[in-house]
């Protein structure tokens, strides 16, 4: 969709990139510049146990990391899903702030280019693999055999087609929703300019959070299944 202003238009530099690209890459360098800015207000701690006395980058970065790995890495991965809370928080983060671009004046949501998307998928999907490998060595191989392994010949294509597809899935459901939400507001602020765009801006701002939250969720859950069986000792009562 061509739009008559864009923000990246006017930056030096970022005006000659694509415009998913630059945005894109701005809401990287803010992420960043937050994480930066968070890690130096914990080195300067006193007592880096002790939260801030007041609302700072350092607390609001604590307090996502600890409702992240509440909510979403514990419940499926228990105490040793917290060494992967680093990089699918930033999944989430980026999916986020990307997604709530597309609620700005001026600016896309780089999550309504399929680019994007499938780039995200391909690092769900490499992730995983890694995590996997890692977990359980060669070990992690034996899920694409199955339970029985003279039905490998069917189940070891069957388990790659379905590996190679997760991305492609995960990356159309995010620019798919992403790409309607923005359209549809779009069309209802050039009509309406005023009340009716807000239900809109309402609604956008919880499509934003739910596909962040599912996009995220689901790598998690093909996270959990890769390294499955590894540890399992450690939390024999996770399940109760």
């Amino acid at each position: 969709m061509e739009h008559s202003f864009s923000w990246v238009q006017i930056i030096p530099g970022f005006n000659l990139l694509p415009e998913h690209t630059a945005t894109a890459t701005l809401v990287m360098l803010a992420l960043v510049a937050w994480a930066l800015v968070a890690l130096r207000q914990l080195r300067a701690a006193k007592d880096p146990v002790v939260p801030d006395d007041t609302l700072s980058a350092r607390n609001l970065m604590e307090m996502f990391v600890d409702v992240f790995n509440a909510n979403i890495v514990a419940p499926l991965m228990g105490h040793r899903g917290q060494k992967y809370v680093p990089l699918y928080g930033t999944f989430f983060l980026f999916i986020l702030a990307s997604n709530f671009c597309g609620l700005l004046p001026g600016f896309v949501p780089p999550t309504s280019n399929f680019n994007i998307t499938f780039a995200l998928g391909v690092t769900s999907l490499v992730a995983y693999t890694y995590y996997g490998f890692a977990a359980r060595g060669v070990g992690y191989l034996k899920h694409f055999v199955g339970p029985i392994w003279w039905l490998a010949f069917l189940m070891i294509p069957l388990e790659i087609i379905d590996n190679l597809v997760r991305p492609v899935s995960l990356a159309l459901r995010l620019f798919g929703n992403m790409t309607g939400d923005h359209v549809v507001l779009e069309i209802f602020t050039d009509l309406t300019k005023v009340v009716i765009p807000v239900a809109f801006y309402l609604l956008g701002t919880m499509v934003s959070v739910i596909q962040a939250f599912v996009f995220t969720l689901l790598s998690v859950i093909y996270l959990s299944l890769a390294t499955a069986h590894h540890d399992a000792h450690e939390e024999p009562h996770h399940a109760h």
